[in-house]
């Protein structure tokens, strides 16, 4: 017996030839190094939810014990992934939040910010890089490009263990070469 969770995870857009929009998400693939529409498609899904969420949490009264506790709750999900600061913990700050915001959250993003490699780690380095296992956050290996990095596992983003950049033995291709001479 199947027990997977079929939800969804992107909504297509009702417009699909609307310029303005097609025009914004072909600079959010080229800015953040995406690979397909989806993936935009994707954050703006849980960015439609999460501002769904405060939205309805809003219109509750400031008394109220769920708009407390789930507020709360979704106040220190999104400081904790960096996407608030600690002086905006309110629910106004969650509905002016942006999708720059999120995919400056997403590791490989953080990976070509910080330049593990070098210091010239393009974008599409960094997912490569991430594609091919040789970053890990802590002591786990990462090889998921839109992994939310969150702000305390922000310093822990470093070459793995194994990494052929961190250990400077010859990789697949060199061996097969050297081998040939």
């Amino acid at each position: 017996k199947g027990y997977r969770n079929y939800s969804k995870t992107f909504k297509t857009p009702k417009r699909p030839f609307e310029k303005e929009r097609l025009m914004n998400e072909l600079n959010h693939i080229g800015t953040y190094g995406l690979r397909c529409k989806k993936e935009v498609w994707r954050v703006q899904y849980t960015f439609a939810k999460l501002r769904k969420a405060a939205r309805e949490l809003l219109t509750l009264d400031s008394t109220d014990q769920r708009r407390i506790f789930e507020g709360d709750a979704l106040i220190r999900r999104m400081v904790r992934l960096g996407l608030l600061k600690d002086n905006e913990r309110k629910l106004d700050y969650i509905l002016g939040l942006t999708i720059n915001q999120f995919f400056e959250r997403r590791l490989q993003t953080v990976v070509a910010k910080k330049g593990i490699v070098g210091s010239k780690t393009s974008i599409h380095h960094a997912r490569v890089l991430l594609r091919q296992k040789h970053i890990a956050v802590g002591k786990q290996l990462v090889n998921i490009p839109s992994f939310m990095v969150r702000v305390s596992s922000e310093p822990h983003i470093q070459l793995s263990q194994n990494s052929v950049f961190r250990t400077g033995k010859p990789g697949r291709t060199k061996k097969i070469r050297n081998k040939g001479k």
